[in-house]
């Protein structure tokens, strides 16, 4: 029975334990196309046609975030009789893209991860 168990726990742990592989964009340069990357990840969120036929794609890979975070005292803090709550620091973490630029034939000539 103590087998069965661990073996369980065991399969729990590695089968949550599983990350997605990440994209070599370096060796997709000159190979993937603009079609392939709005099959991929959808229609891009901006982009934009230049006039020598290069199109630029921008893409929302991850959503930021607000979050505040109390600082810690161990005792009330008083002050004229009043009991003031300790200073909440906010933290925020930015967007993550993806912006593709695509040349004129269609093809990935450069790539690029940014944080907005």
């Amino acid at each position: 029975m103590k087998r069965i168990i661990l073996f369980a726990l065991a399969a729990i742990l590695f089968a949550g334990c599983a990350t997605a592989p990440k994209i070599n964009w370096q060796a997709r340069v000159g190979i993937y196309t603009y079609d392939q990357s709005v099959m991929d990840f959808g229609p891009p969120d901006k982009v934009a046609k230049l006039a020598d036929g290069t199109t630029i794609a921008e893409w929302l890979t991850d959503r930021g975030y607000i979050y505040a975070t109390p600082d810690y005292y161990p005792y009330p803090f008083y002050r004229r009789g009043y009991i003031v709550p300790p200073p909440t620091y906010v933290n925020r973490v930015p967007d993550r893209l993806l912006r593709l630029t695509f040349g004129a034939d269609g093809k990935l000539e450069a790539w690029k991860r940014f944080y907005r």
